[in-house]
């Protein structure tokens, strides 16, 4: 598991496609080898409505949440190489921040429903 969450300005809309920022995300994360692949859950989302300095017309913010036991080396180089992979999609004036973030595992749930029918 991580959740890669994948924030951005709309206005970024014209030049960087939502699935290649997500997707480019998603891979750095499967690359890093910190992660079982199939468990690795990304999601992008949207802003219509945001405030930055004048000087800066476009966000992108990653967060990486993820289970406690990483090293500090490990996530920095994790925060470093998406920094990179996005900085190469986009053009502009753009502030991009990445943010590595530990969950308390103690206090993480989850449940996984099934449709029956799904696969017959």
């Amino acid at each position: 598991m991580p959740h890669c969450i994948v924030e951005y300005s709309n206005t970024l809309l014209d030049r960087l496609s939502p699935a290649e920022l997500l997707g480019t995300v998603h891979d750095v994360a499967e690359d890093s080898g910190l992660f079982v692949p199939a468990h690795i859950k990304s999601r992008a989302q949207g802003y219509d409505l945001f405030i930055l300095d004048e000087k800066i017309s476009d966000f992108i913010h990653v967060t990486v949440r993820l289970h406690q036991g990483r090293s500090v080396s490990q996530k920095q180089h994790l925060s470093s190489e998406i920094l990179q992979a996005v900085s190469e999609l986009v053009l502009g004036s753009v502030s991009i921040t990445v943010e590595i973030v530990e969950m308390d595992s103690a206090a993480y749930t989850k449940q996984v429903f099934e449709d029956e029918a799904y696969g017959d």
